[in-house]
């Protein structure tokens, strides 16, 4: 591992149900940031083809696909060995009778070193997850690759700040959210983007770690439904600010963001010397001053049924 790492954020428009097209355009974009220096490159959230879950649909279940023998995932292997970068894979997985939104990992040289499967599932209008995902069973995971130790976690898990803190005390150098969330359906006019940038620069600030989010774009239609991915994907440093964002219209120098970014596709690359950002997380004393033994109704759903484990 060295102490300065390169990560950059992609996002496109994976709108055709030909997986071939979108797992194309992926490559490029993973080649264009790692000739921009990147060391690891985040890909948006289940890129192979449109965002399937805004329809119930049984015949869909067929896009799932199992880790063994995947090609997918055996393309993006050896993309990752060729380059020389780290490359976390979003793919709908089957596993006998489940199904999970999951991640493979791939070290730059192409090993796989483990999966995450995501750990929330939303259901609501536009984003049905549940009728195809199982919650996922690995919990939260970090991948010591060869440049710095990541954690990832996906869409849904990034409006969870447990999910943030549980990698970051695991060792987590550097979060990674791949993410797919744009209009809403039920209320078209809403825009939920600057809450969405928020919440994560909020994980960042909290954690003093920097993050990175990969989000889908432009317009995908279902028979029922459509949604205007917002794209505005960013890369943020550890105090919470913005030091990057594809789309911007401006260079982000003092974590501005704009609430309605272009949207283009593209890849951010950002620098990130670690070990600065190791020594100023230890002065300020965030996990020094933790107190886990008074967090008890953290582990339980309501916040008053004190659970079994806790003292």
């Amino acid at each position: 591992m060295t102490s300065k790492v390169a990560v950059a954020c992609a996002q496109f428009a994976a709108g055709s149900w030909d997986s071939s097209i979108n797992e194309a355009r992926a490559e490029e974009l993973v080649r264009e940031a790692a000739s921009k220096g990147a060391n690891i490159i985040l890909l948006q959230e289940l890129f192979q083809t449109p965002y399937f879950c805004q329809d119930q649909k049984q015949e869909l279940f067929r896009l799932a696909q199992p880790f063994e023998g995947n090609a997918t995932l055996l393309r993006f292997s050896k993309l990752a060995a060729e380059l020389g970068v780290v490359l976390p894979i979003s793919y709908f997985e089957r596993a006998n009778n489940s199904f999970y939104n999951s991640i493979a990992v791939y070290d730059a040289d192409g090993s796989l070193l483990g999966h995450y499967r995501k750990t929330h599932i939303p259901d609501g209008e536009g984003y049905q997850e549940k009728f195809y995902f199982n919650p996922g069973d690995t919990g939260f995971r970090v991948f010591k690759t060869r440049f710095c130790t990541i954690g990832i976690a996906v869409c849904w898990d990034q409006w969870f700040p447990e999910s943030a803190r549980a990698l970051a005390l695991q060792g987590a150098e550097v979060l990674f959210y791949p993410t797919a969330i744009g209009s809403e359906p039920q209320d078209p006019g809403l825009n939920s983007y600057p809450h969405w940038c928020r919440v994560m620069q909020g994980h960042a600030g909290a954690n003093l770690t920097p993050l990175v989010a990969s989000n889908r774009v432009g317009l995908e239609k279902m028979s029922r439904s459509e949604i205007t991915f917002y794209g505005g994907s960013f890369i943020a440093g550890p105090n919470g600010e913005i030091r990057a964002q594809i789309g911007s219209k401006t260079d982000c120098k003092d974590g501005f963001f704009d609430p309605r970014p272009e949207r283009i596709e593209g890849v951010a690359v950002v620098s990130f010397d670690l070990e600065a950002v190791r020594w100023q997380r230890a002065s300020w004393g965030l996990f020094r001053d933790r107190r886990p033994d008074m967090y008890g109704p953290l582990m339980t759903s309501d916040g008053l049924n004190k659970h079994p484990n806790c003292r």
